[in-house]
């Protein structure tokens, strides 16, 4: 018996310790395989009505977004309108911020008094992220005023991990936004109650921190607090101190505590507005796997090429539509506040969502879920041709916000499609070339088989070649829609299936859009892109300089409820 029960008590410690084991080895195996799986973190607050996602003060203008059309008999697609500052949520300052211009010969001018939004280079966008804990400052100091984030906070990361560096991306973590975005009534603590002295301010850097970063070479920051300039005094000098050296930076940042100190590639792409001071942002990272590592090394190496034309006025942006009364919202720039300093008005936008450099969500063609919308009788005619020989239409939900960065965002494959350019009759017109399955199938015999994940992007040249001031705009929209000139090439429903097989997620294009000008063929591209849970990016420019060996990278604003989405496009190359 006795030896039975020490046999017994060293089996259990055998087969015990041997679980331990296996324990111990499963979860390194997890925890390795964590690290190389590859992820994307998003840090960007969402942006609604009764969120404070715009500065409280008078005269800054609110957010806004108008459901202009629905699905139904007058629209086969839901069309809304924006009206938003680039004061917005997560946000990207530039240095005609605090910077002026040279020509105003001020105390304050110098160069970077003209490296406004559309200007800054696509490498300064991104880098290595570097998270600078500052919680322990979060809510320590009296109401209306903040903590200060010093250079011994910044030294303190340098002794626990590195020292900065040139293609860094410094980001200030106190979890303030994480802690204090939330809708109203709550809301109210974010901004408006640090400005009332009803709360502590959120954490920031003073003017010496920033000179020190400076010192460092490092050119771009973030903070998840509302701004880089600290209550109550010293906002403005903290801004000088920085962006006088061309800094660029993110603020109201969320979600810092979601990646590690280092080695993340994190980026803010913003819309590309003429003379924009600063600009609403969608901020991310990638962490995980060989992708950061590589995308780092291009950004510090300048390895950027911008793939979004320039937002201005009186430029043919959006689309007008066919017959009288159909066209989108214009692209408005409205001034509302005057800077003397600076000789220079803020302002904020009027814009349809599907503005410039933009995406396209399953929910732009597709019902809610659950929803009979009633079409038109001739939509009616095209839904039945549609789904008597591709199945059923689907619903979708999945607006802008809802849309994955993973799905926008992969390995750049370029098809140049320019070779369908005057292959319709012009007895046909308005027609667009249609871009068959077969010649995806002839692209991937010469170039290799298009992988899940890829972008897709079809390279026409016409916003290239079409997107000019009145009066020479007519060839991007008006002439190929009315049927006075050729539309753009545009895949079939064929295609989309095809590349929906092999795994593609999201379809770009340097055309107006992916439908082309015959309605009745866009819709059914459009209802065959959203019923595979596909996304589109349209009006692209500088296609044909994407290098082999690039990155694609896109993202929308994150706009809640939002059928479009106003965005940048860079690719990052080897």
């Amino acid at each position: 018996m006795r030896f039975a029960s020490t046999f017994a008590r060293w089996s259990r410690r055998v087969c015990t310790a041997a679980g331990i084991g296996v324990l111990l080895v499963t979860n390194a195996l997890l925890a390795q395989s964590a690290e190389d799986e590859t992820r994307f973190v998003d840090h960007s607050l969402l942006v609604a009505p009764e969120y404070p996602a715009t500065w409280p003060s008078a005269p800054f203008p609110r957010f806004q977004i108008n459901h202009q059309r629905t699905i139904g008999p007058d629209s086969a697609c839901n069309i809304d309108t924006l009206l938003i500052d680039g004061n917005t949520g997560t946000q990207l300052d530039v240095p005609p911020h605090s910077v002026a211009r040279p020509d105003l010969d001020r105390p304050k001018s110098g160069p970077f008094g003209l490296a406004w939004t559309d200007r800054i280079e696509p490498w300064q966008f991104g880098g290595e992220a570097c998270v600078v804990d500052v919680r322990d400052l979060l809510d320590q100091a009296p109401n209306g005023t903040s903590p200060l984030v010093l250079q011994r906070h910044v030294e303190r990361f340098e002794q626990q991990h590195r020292q900065l560096r040139f293609g860094d991306v410094v980001l200030f973590r106190s979890d303030y936004s994480d802690r204090y975005y939330r809708p109203f009534p709550e809301g109210s603590r974010y901004i408006a109650d640090i400005l009332d002295r009803k709360s502590p301010g959120y954490p920031d850097p003073d003017p010496a921190c920033m000179e020190f970063l400076a010192s460092r070479g490092v050119m771009t920051l973030g903070t998840d607090s509302a701004s880089m300039g600290p209550l109550p005094n010293l906002a403005e000098p903290t801004h000088y101190a920085g962006l006088q050296h061309g800094m660029i930076w993110t603020e109201g940042a969320t979600n810092l505590g979601a990646i590690p100190a280092t080695g993340a590639f994190c980026i803010n792409l913003f819309p590309r507005h003429k003379d924009g001071p600063y600009g609403e942002g969608r901020a991310f990272s990638i962490t995980g796997g060989d992708l950061p590592a590589r995308l780092i090394d291009a950004a510090k190496n300048k390895r950027a090429i911008d793939l979004s034309p320039v937002l201005e006025q009186g430029l043919p942006l959006q689309s007008p539509g066919i017959g009288n009364g159909n066209h989108r919202q214009v692209y408005l720039k409205i001034d509302f506040l005057y800077s003397e300093y600076l000789d220079m008005h803020h302002h904020t936008h009027l814009m349809d969502s599907m503005t410039g450099t933009h995406l396209v969500p399953p929910a732009y063609a597709l019902p809610p879920v659950g929803t009979n919308p009633v079409y038109s009788p001739e939509v009616r005619g095209w839904l039945e041709d549609y789904e008597s020989k591709y199945g059923r239409r689907g619903w979708s939900s999945r607006t802008t916000e809802q849309v994955p960065l993973s799905w926008t965002c992969g390995e750049a494959r370029v098809i140049d499609v320019r070779s369908l350019s005057g292959t319709t009759a012009e007895e046909t017109w308005p027609n667009s070339p249609v871009i068959p399955p077969q010649l995806i199938l002839d692209w991937e015999q010469q170039h290799g088989a298009l992988q899940p994940g890829d972008v897709v992007i079809f390279r026409t040249d016409h916003v290239e070649r079409h997107l000019k001031p009145a009066p020479e705009d007519t060839g991007l929209w008006s002439e190929p829609l009315s049927g006075a000139s050729e539309g753009w090439p545009a895949p079939s429903v064929d295609t989309v299936q095809l590349l929906h097989q092999r795994g593609i997620r999201c379809i770009a294009t340097d055309a107006p859009d992916l439908g082309g000008v015959n309605p009745r063929h866009a819709i059914m591209t459009y209802w065959a892109l959203g019923s595979r849970d596909m996304v589109g990016v349209e009006f692209l420019t500088n296609v044909g300089r994407i290098p082999t060996n690039s990155y694609f990278l896109f993202a929308a604003v994150r706009i809640r409820d939002c059928h479009g989405g106003p965005g940048r496009a860079i690719v990052l190359h080897d």
